[in-house]
């Protein structure tokens, strides 16, 4: 079994300063088993880490996995600490697998998924995270990839001002969690499944420890406001990244784009300007490569570093992603 690492180009990657974006590692036939591709990943850790960090995503193609439980054993094979659906605050609907391993979003399959951190408007999120394409989509359904430092270093050449208020400001999310869990929508997850209560009392003294404040609507939904979280934060190397959810809250939450403030505001509670979000939006796509999802693939997403999507798709064939969530360092 060879251990060497074999890098692919493909002509859509992109290129920052002689850097690909995003780095595909191929299976040289050195693995044919999942144990093999364990041992080839921890015989190459160390390289495999800098590239991570200096690329933001590894794509790793024609590697032997074909179920939830080898991308259980790939995925813990990098000895990462484990970020389990449950204890997170994300208001998606998703299946779990196994502990680790769950459904990447339930949402339906025309609905756009814009780019996002994952999970960057909670207090807790995750460092880093892995899709496995179980089954590609008979058309469309790629995952976007955006390098948010290359994003904000745009926004910053050519809107200084907003870019340092973001920077200086940070943010603050609103959302409006249902009764009950609604299938039907991205971001439909109940609060009682996305703050892992029971009761109204389990849910404020919830709320009350991560910093936020809340209102209960008629319905019976939860309307939460975080506390102040980052805009923009700085990454190991010195360089700044657009680290947030708003590109995914603008473009894709209900009701955002005609009234930004209802879900996004700057940390001060002041309105973002709507062409800001608009500019940001259209900047996002020079920095954004299309990860068309081949059966097997597994992608390694530094989350501070590269903002992710979904893309409609249709067909027949069951898009399939499947991801699995690495907790930050304490």
């Amino acid at each position: 079994m060879s251990n060497a690492i074999e890098y692919a180009n493909v002509p859509t990657q992109h290129s920052y300063n002689g850097q690909v974006f995003p780095q595909i590692v191929v299976n040289n036939d050195g693995c044919k088993t999942v144990e093999e591709t364990v041992t080839f990943i921890q015989q190459n850790q160390a390289e495999l880490e800098a590239q991570l960090a200096i690329s933001g995503a590894l794509l790793f193609r024609g590697f032997p996995l074909n179920s939830a439980e080898t991308f259980d054993i790939f995925s813990a094979g990098f000895g990462y600490a484990n970020f389990t659906y449950k204890e997170s605050l994300s208001n998606a609907v998703r299946i779990n697998f196994t502990e680790r391993v769950f459904t990447a979003n339930e949402a339906p399959k025309d609905v756009e998924i814009f780019l996002h951190h994952e999970m960057a408007q909670t207090p807790i999120s995750p460092s880093k995270l892995f899709f496995y394409c179980q089954s590609a989509a008979d058309n469309g359904g790629a995952t976007p990839l955006c390098r948010s430092d290359k994003l904000f270093e745009a926004l910053k050449a050519e809107n200084p001002a907003l870019a340092n208020e973001f920077a200086e400001k940070g943010l603050k999310y609103t959302t409006t969690m249902p009764a009950a869990d609604d299938a039907n929508s991205g971001q439909g997850r109940s609060w009682k499944s996305t703050l892992s209560v029971e009761s109204t009392a389990e849910g404020e003294a919830k709320l009350k420890e991560l910093g936020y404040s809340w209102e209960w609507m008629d319905d019976g939904s939860l309307r939460a406001i975080t506390p102040v979280l980052p805009a923009v934060i700085e990454l190991g190397d010195g360089s700044q990244s657009f680290y947030n959810q708003l590109i995914a809250a603008y473009m894709g939450w209900k009701g955002v784009r005609e009234n930004p403030s209802s879900a996004i505001t700057f940390g001060d509670g002041s309105a973002i300007p709507k062409e800001g979000l608009e500019r940001i939006a259209e900047l996002s796509q020079q920095f954004t490569f299309d990860l068309e999802w081949q059966d097997g693939d597994v992608a390694l997403v530094d989350n501070y570093r590269a903002m992710h999507g979904r893309r409609p798709y249709s067909g027949e064939r069951k898009r399939q992603v499947l991801v699995a969530l690495v907790a930050a360092e304490r």
